[in-house]
């Protein structure tokens, strides 16, 4: 296999399972571009090797999964996502439109908000901390969860769980997303990625191709796109123009950053 993974991405193998690690713990794992090519590469890798059967996608340290975009790279005027469109179109974090045959799990290590959370559901199953939380806050900012968020949780939770977390910001603990069916399991701290390969091990056992083809027909996944979910990227991407370019979306960041309630313009 080429040499895969950067500064911010960690690609390594355990038998046939290929494990990703979003290696900024000091940004709280936050998504750059760094990240969005490291993790993309590492799954278009994954699936087109024949050798690794799953792949398991994590963050380093023990504080968060993924915090969502990077604000920082993003209020210097840089783009998450390389200038390559190919692989613009594997979306957020390289993950989130990103349709392989290889079923991925994500070992959600701490808080999984924001882009953490729309990670944790493009991803086919998932195993969490125990002291993780799960949530969408972007509306508490005048933003909203473009990454795919907005209309994967209503899919993946009883619809009105999904509404109140989607309209009020408010995140559930592990447990409950364990009870909600959210992830798959829960693991103590320090012990997430074991209990992820030993879920890998379940599906690595079994015969590769008749795996891809279960996965792809349970997720609707025709020649690497999911054409279900077409109109509400089109839709995505129209709502985004009008809430990204608005008064609030700006006051937003700038109240948190001033550490005061923000002032809602509607506007």
């Amino acid at each position: 296999m080429t040499q895969l993974g950067n500064e911010a991405v960690l690609v390594e193998r355990r038998g046939h399972v290929m494990i990703v690690t979003i290696n900024r713990p000091e940004a709280r794992n936050a998504v750059n571009r760094f990240v969005h090519e490291g993790v993309g590469d590492a799954l278009a890798a994954a699936d087109a090797d024949p050798d690794v059967r799953c792949v398991i996608v994590t963050g380093a340290g023990d504080k968060s999964f993924c915090a969502g975009a990077d604000l920082v790279a993003l209020s210097r005027g840089e783009s998450l996502a390389p200038d390559d469109r190919a692989k613009q179109a594997w979306g957020f974090a390289g993950l989130v439109s990103h349709a392989i045959s290889t079923p991925v799990i994500a070992a959600v290590n701490g808080h999984a908000l924001g882009g953490g959370l729309e990670i944790t559901l493009a991803c086919d199953l998932a195993v969490a901390v125990d002291t993780a939380q799960f949530g969408l806050p972007e509306p508490k900012r005048g933003l909203f969860a473009a990454a795919g968020g907005v209309f994967r949780l209503p899919e993946q939770l009883p619809r009105k769980i999904a509404m109140e977390m989607i309209l009020t910001g408010e995140p559930i603990s592990a447990q409950r997303a364990l009870d909600l069916g959210l992830v798959n399991a829960l693991a103590p701290a320090g012990q997430v990625v074991d209990a992820a390969l030993a879920l890998a091990e379940k599906i690595v056992a079994n015969a590769p191709l008749s795996v891809q083809a279960s996965k792809r027909m349970a997720q609707g996944i025709v020649e690497g796109k999911v054409p279900h979910e077409e109109a509400a990227w089109k839709q995505n991407r129209a709502e985004s123009g009008i809430v990204f370019t608005s008064e609030d979306s700006r006051e937003g960041p700038l109240a948190f950053a001033q550490k005061r309630a923000p002032v809602w313009k509607a506007k």
